[in-house]
Formats: structure tokens, sequence, C-alpha cells
């Protein structure tokens, strides 16, 4: 079911700009934006932004968020953690590892990041895990399991926006699995002209939308190179309002919430170029929607309005102009705190105003 924005618990309240492009930083050249993030050992808050240097070629860094009064205001960087220094995540151009989300899992005892790979044909869903946010040890690209009442194999598609639940869950098919969010692109003109947009068995709209799918807990407990094979897919959510009227995508990991668990997403209005080049012709604000506790594959709430939609010059002009992209949420003292990229150059950060 849906509700209206003034019905749904949770909205956002900007706090500022936390990160900027580096002055004569050439890795930074064009923008810091979309991070990752978590707490290390030492206890102290992350981000791990994707930084693009000229040519938007991307790579993801550290750095400690300076926190005064309880608010997060700026960062100090502490380097880069990963590069594009694997074949299958470099290609002409359009390039390198993007956009990190980070999820902790306790069972675990590992931060896994899901991030796109942007190798020579075009963007891949790719995981790597860290016990410290710094040393970070690649899984490699993810396999989709065919199934065959889906009609297609997902491998054929484009892969983003993905991220991991920070805890298990009983599977559809009643398993203990890790479920992970993702938004497959169903336009195979991308990669061979002719082929056309196709979609699996039963999908009759073909607007990019949030998909989910599991890996079974017993299988990454033998080999942790299996939480890069993905099984279970189904259709989450699809656009459904105006401010998300072209495509929606997943953000941050879902958190636990008294409803359920509570995820932000973002809505695209306008008009898309192609997946390869620089969008610069679209909207991008953040939506919200609790999905069930016990069944997160179920939607029990959406925001009809966003949460929060490109407004401040920070969010308006950039490289790619009026964006707000959230990727990220931490726990700062008593609150919460949603980091996001603007226009694709800065991070902005919000509070998530309803949370206990």
């Amino acid at each position: 079911m849906s509700v209206q924005s003034t019905r749904f618990p949770y909205k956002l309240t900007r706090v500022g700009v936390v990160m900027t492009p580096e002055p004569g930083n050439e890795l930074e050249a064009e923008g810091v934006l979309n991070p990752g993030s978590g707490r290390g050992p030492d206890g102290e808050l992350y981000l791990l932004p994707r930084m693009v240097e000229a040519g938007n070629v991307s790579r993801v860094g550290l750095a400690r968020v300076v926190i005064e009064d309880g608010i997060p205001v700026s960062v100090e960087r502490e380097g880069v953690v990963l590069a594009p220094d694997r074949g299958w995540e470099r290609g002409v151009g359009n390039a390198g590892v993007e956009d990190p989300r980070i999820t902790w899992i306790e069972d675990l005892g590992l931060h896994v990041m899901t991030y796109v790979a942007y190798g020579p044909l075009g963007p891949r869903s790719a995981i790597a895990t860290s016990p410290d946010l710094r040393e970070w040890t690649r899984l490699g690209p993810v396999l989709y399991e065919y199934d065959d009442d889906l009609d297609m194999d997902l491998n054929l598609f484009h892969n983003k926006d993905t991220v991991f639940f920070p805890e298990a869950v009983t599977g559809p098919d009643g398993v203990r699995s890790f479920a992970v969010l993702h938004r497959p692109m169903w336009d195979l003109d991308e990669v061979k002209p002719g082929q056309g947009i196709r979609v699996p068995a039963g999908i009759t709209d073909d607007r990019q939308s949030i998909w989910i799918s599991f890996v079974h807990v017993d299988d990454v407990a033998r080999d942790i190179r299996s939480l890069t094979s993905w099984r279970g897919h189904r259709f989450l959510a699809g656009p459904a309002f105006p401010f998300e009227a072209v495509k929606i995508g997943g953000g941050p990991a879902p958190l636990r919430v008294p409803e359920g668990w509570l995820l932000l997403h973002h809505g695209v209005t306008g008009v898309l170029a192609r997946a390869f080049d620089q969008q610069q012709n679209v909207n991008y604000a953040a939506g919200g929607m609790i999905l069930d506790a016990e069944q997160p594959w179920k939607v029990v709430a959406r925001t009809e309005e966003p949460l929060l939609a490109a407004e401040t010059a920070d969010e308006k002009s950039g490289i790619v102009p009026n964006v707000v992209f959230p990727t990220a949420i931490e726990k700062i003292g008593d609150a919460h705190f949603v980091f996001y990229g603007m226009a694709d150059s800065k991070i902005g950060a919000a509070r998530l105003e309803g949370v206990s």
C-alpha cells in the first residue's frame, strides 16, 4: 500500500555540506560524492566517498567525519582505499569504482561494500569486504543465479544501487539468508545495439526499479565469496509517484525501525541519457519506504512526495545538476544522519527525524 508523505513517520532536515572537492587534488577534480560510511575499530565515524578525477574515473576514499555539538560538519581525508586496479574495473572514459554502499554485518564481523565496477562493458555490481574500512578484499563481480520462472538471465544486464541488509532474514524459500537490493537496467542496446529492452517474465513495466535477491547464510559461512552469488530474485518496488516517474533505486543500507525496515531511495524525473553518458537532464530526489520486518520483499508504506529534493545551490548546480542522492545513514549520539551526494559534486548531511 502507499501513504502520503504527510503520514510517513520520518523526514529529513538538512544540516549542511560536509565534504567538497579539495583544491588542487587531481583525484577530486570532478567531485566527491555518494559516500559509503561506517565506524572504524577506533570508534570514529568515517565516510568512504566516491572521488572523481578528470575524465570521470572514480576511486573510493576514506575520510574521518568531524563532529561538532553532535552534528557532522566536515571531514579529514585519509587517502584512497579502493582504486580501479583490476581489468574489469577499467574501461575507456567513464570508468573506475563508483558509489560504494557499505553495510556492517555483525554476523560476519565485516563491513560489506557493494560498488559499481565501471569496466569495458559498462557498470556491474561488485563486492569487497573489510574488518576496519581501510584494507579491502575484493570478492569480485556479482553473479545472478538463473531462475527459470523469470525466463531471463540477470547476468545479461547492467546493475547498480546494490546494498545489503545488516541482518539475516528468512528468505522466501524458508532459508536463513542475507538480503540485498539492486537495480537491473533492462536496455540491452547499451551493450549491443538492436537488442532492445527486455524484461523478465511477469514484469510489465520496463522502467528501472528496485529488486531484492538473497544469499544463503550457510553458503557464506562455508565460503565468504558466496556473497557474490545471488539467488531468489524478485521485484520489490518500481516508480509509482511523480517525483520518481522515470526510475527509482535503493539508497543506504535499510535501517531497522519499529515499523519494519526503513529504506531511503532515490526517484528520478526528466530525460535519461544512455547509461554510458553523464546525465544532465534529470532530477534526483530522496524518497522513503517501509519494508515488512519479516518479509522485506513486501512494501508496507512509501512516500508520495520526496523527503528531500534539490533546492539549495549546492544541490542544483554541479557536475550533474539537480541531484539529491542518499547513500549512507549513521547514528551520532541520539540522532541519525543521512549522507547524500549533491549534484554529483559535494556531500551533504541531513538529520533523519522520527527514529528513536
